[in-house]
This record gives structure tokens, sequence and C-alpha cells, in this order.
């Protein structure tokens, strides 16, 4: 009888899988149908707006001629109309070329932030000294808006990419600081005692206990630090920005040229949000055990 039990049970488990997996799709799919609604609501009422006139063009534009400026960015076309001679993109660039410049600045800015930022989390949160120390210069640096240094770093490094790469690094930087010294100092000290009981030394403690176990918080940075990073890059390229997603929107903006304002500022939103969506995904992989210890 008991073996029937158990059985009886196991099949029930095995037939309830499918539904469960198919409510999960199922529910999914009416998140993305809402995403998806309302976002052609959203473009129907710029439409409906734009169409009436209740706004002038120079400040909002109808959605079409926002297309037609992201396209116009990413082909070639006559520099007038009625003029043979043809231009490519904008500012002799296509606009995935100035997104891939920004992207550029952006991975080198945050990747030296990681490797410093996780180094000094791990010193600060090993050491209550250098912790003491380094704290205060450390939230000082993170209170700074981007443009309040930035025209020091351009009398430093001139107005080429390094003082670019610099702000973006000095935007980054603190984030991933503060995320692995939270998730240094977070790691229970059960897990290290019982490591060190079973022999463990200090490097192999710090290498399969305290790592492990602060990855989570480090990658949480990291994606606040690319947040940071990537709102920073249209201050970072407003000197000398081209080629650049932030620059082309700034240099358009004096040009009252409002559709590739648009434009540009939509394949930053999107941008980010690819970003922050792959950082979470890498993050999962890299410490599967998030929310189950």
């Amino acid at each position: 009888m008991t073996t029937l039990t158990a059985h009886a049970v196991a099949v029930s488990r095995r037939a309830g899988r499918p539904r469960t997996l198919s409510a999960e799709a199922s529910s999914n799919l009416r998140h993305w149908a809402v995403r998806v609604a309302a976002l052609v609501g959203f473009l129907l009422a710029w439409w409906a707006v734009t169409a009436a006139g209740l706004i002038q063009p120079l400040y909002l534009p109808a959605p079409g001629e926002v297309w037609q400026a992201f396209v116009r960015a990413n082909t070639w076309h006559q520099v007038a109309p009625g003029v043979p001679r043809e231009v490519l993109g904008e500012q002799n660039y296509f606009l995935w070329e100035h997104l891939i410049a920004s992207l550029q600045r952006i991975f080198i800015g945050v990747a030296a932030a990681i490797v410093f930022g996780v180094a000094l989390g791990f010193l600060m949160g090993s050491s209550k000294w250098i912790s003491t120390i380094v704290e205060p210069y450390l939230n000082f640096l993170r209170a700074l808006p981007p443009l309040g240094y930035f025209s020091l770093l351009i009398v430093w490094f001139g107005i080429g990419d390094t003082s670019k790469v610099w702000l973006l690094f000095l935007a980054a930087f603190p984030a991933i600081t503060v995320a692995t010294l939270a998730g240094v100092t977070g790691v229970k000290r059960d897990y290290v005692n019982a490591a060190r009981a079973l022999g463990a030394n200090h490097s192999q403690v710090t290498r399969r206990v305290v790592l492990p176990a602060a990855t989570p918080d480090i990658i949480n940075g990291i994606r606040l630090a690319v947040g940071f990073a990537w709102t920073t890059v249209v201050a970072a390229e407003l000197n000398n920005g081209i080629p650049g997603i932030g620059g082309l929107a700034y240099v358009a903006g004096t040009q009252l040229r409002t559709p590739l304002v648009i434009a540009c500022i939509v394949v930053i939103g999107i941008t980010a949000l690819l970003l922050d969506s792959a950082i979470k995904w890498l993050g999962n992989i890299a410490a599967p055990w998030k929310g189950h210890v």
C-alpha cells in the first residue's frame, strides 16, 4: 500500500510539472503582451498628439520623422535635395559606429573600475584600518556629479578619449567598490569559521568562501556601475565626442535637429536595457546559488 501511494504521488508530481511550466509560459506571454500593448498605445498617443498639431515639431516630432532620422543616420544619403554628392550617416559616421565608439569607452572605463573596485573592496573588507582611511574619500567621490570634475580631467588629459575613459571610470568605480565591500562584510562568519576548521588557509577562504558569497553583490554593483557610466556618456562626449552616440545627440541638439536627438535617446535607452539584461544573465550564470543560500 505504501509503494502504491508513493507511486501515485510521483505520477501526480510528474503530471503536475507540465501544467506548472505551461502556467509560467502563459504568464510570461501575458506580461509580454501587456508590454507590447503599452508600447503600441504610447506610439499611437504620440502620433495623435503630433498629428493634431498640439505640440510644435521642433519640440516633439512625429514618430515617422524620428524613424526617418534613424534611417538617414544609418545610410548613405544626399547632402541636400538636388545635390548629387552623398555622405554617410551623421558627422561622417553611421549611427551604429557612434554607438560602438561609446560602448568601447564605457567597456574600457568599467573594466578598469571592476579590476580596481573589486580589489579595493576586498582590501577594505579585510582590513578595518584601510576601510577607515579610504571610506571618506570613496563617499566623497561617489557624491560628486560627473560634470563637476570633467573640466579638470580635460585639463589633465586633454579632450581625447583618455579624459572620457577616466570620467566613466570614476563614475563606475565607487559603486563597484561599495558593492564589493558590502558583499565581503556580509559573508556569514559561520561559513568562514567552518572553512578554517576544515584546515583552509586565508587564501583558500578568500577564493572558495568569501569570493563566491560576495559575487552576487559584486554583480549588482557592476549593474549599477554600468548604469552610472552609461548615463554619463553624454557628459563624457560633450567635448570632441564624435564619434559617439552622446556626442551625436549633443551636436544634433545644438543644430535643433530634434528627430535625430530623439533617435539617439531611443538608441541610448534600448542599449542600456540590453546591457543590463546581459549583465543580469551573466550574473545568474556566475552565481547560480544567489537566493538559495
